[in-house]
């Protein structure tokens, strides 16, 4: 047996701050170099938050206040140059696709004659698809493959698009987020408190919906709070709702932070009350911390990570009593508390990064022979 074969690829993002998609993409440069890739990211905001491993081409840098047509275009073809000096064995385009014209533009002109692969993060049609799913996945066909973060995605969504060449490979956690101790917060040290966390957009969130399951679950009146920690275009408007509310004085609102894992291994639990997902990456972190979590069943993702009554609550409906009641489950049942607890780490060892790049690297030897 000779050495494995090492490729050199690409990894494109909008960015690699704010959220779980970015922080997969970040990730994933990671397992590739550790496997001993040649690993290259382009993105196209200047925003970093996450760590990542190899050569950052930061297109977003070249943006100026004034962006015109002309500048857009010298980026992209500062772009295509890139990748054909480069010569990658793979493009691994993360962005989401929500503009067909800009995706024909894309695979006529970026990435023309070049080995591709597009991976999709939301369950949401016209965010990954475009608002021309068919036309669109006639340019997924020609790709060398289509990954879905979620399973649901790849049966549901891509093969009934005719986009045969999908897989599945979910998103993975990092062992090293437990040894991140970055300090817990002064106003959360000694708090009992229930987190949701992730971009404050409450049409994707619906954080208004926890707000008023934390309200009427009363859990507040024995001294639990509840913790929105992110930031985004909807939280003056769910300062409003809380404020509100009379339990207004136990809900915090804390700002964005690209390491909230002690603030997630100090939770009693985490929430998740999407609206859609693909595979959400807030349920995969807090279990692999050892906190339980209670989700509403939405389609993509949840039901492949929770296992009701096992490692968390599953919800089946957006009802607020019953996510008030099962908020009142888990802040007052100790005994069924600590059960769970112990199955939380154990339940999400398939998704960990070793797991994850073992299939990543498969996939390449298998997909660029």
């Amino acid at each position: 047996m000779g050495a494995e074969k090492k490729f050199k690829v690409c990894l494109v993002s909008i960015s690699l701050a704010k959220g779980g998609l970015e922080r997969s993409c970040a990730m994933l440069s990671q397992m590739l170099e550790a496997k001993g890739h040649e690993v290259h990211l382009v993105i196209l905001n200047d925003e970093v938050d996450y760590p990542f491993s190899g050569k950052l081409l930061n297109l977003g840098k070249l943006k100026t206040e004034k962006d015109s047509m002309i500048k857009r275009l010298l980026r992209f073809r500062k772009f295509r140059n890139y990748l054909k000096k480069e010569n990658f064995d793979v493009i691994i385009d993360h962005r989401p696709k929500n503009n067909f014209d800009r995706e024909l533009f894309y695979s006529k002109f970026i990435y023309r004659e070049l080995n591709k692969i597009y991976v999709v993060h939301s369950s949401k049609k016209a965010e990954y698809l475009t608002e021309n799913p068919t036309a669109f996945s006639k340019i997924c066909q020609k790709n060398i493959l289509n990954v879905a973060v979620s399973e649901y995605i790849e049966n549901q969504i891509l093969r009934k698009e005719g986009i045969e060449n999908s897989i599945t490979i979910h998103n993975a956690f990092d062992p090293a987020w437990a040894q991140e101790a970055d300090e817990l917060p002064k106003i959360l040290q000694n708090k009992k408190y229930i987190l949701s966390y992730g971009r404050l957009d409450d049409s994707i969130k619906d954080f208004s919906f926890l707000i008023d399951a934390f309200s009427q679950s009363k859990v507040w009146e024995k001294d639990f709070h509840l913790v929105i920690l992110g930031d985004g275009k909807d939280k003056e408007m769910l300062q409003k709702l809380a404020a509100s509310k009379d339990c207004t004085r136990q809900i915090l609102f804390l700002p964005f932070t690209k390491s909230p894992f002690e603030i997630i291994k100090n939770a009693r639990f985490v929430t998740l009350t999407s609206k859609y997902e693909g595979f959400p990456m807030v349920l995969v972190e807090s279990l692999s911390l050892g906190t339980p979590v209670v989700s509403l069943d939405i389609i993509s993702g949840p039901s492949e990570i929770v296992q009701h009554k096992k490692n968390g609550l599953l919800i089946a409906e957006r009802n607020l009593s019953l996510f008030a009641e099962a908020l009142q489950v888990l802040c007052f049942e100790d005994s069924f508390y600590n059960e769970i607890k112990q199955n939380t780490k154990p339940s999400v060892a398939r998704f960990s990064m070793a797991n994850t790049a073992e299939k990543w690297n498969t996939l390449l030897k298998h997909g660029l022979h």
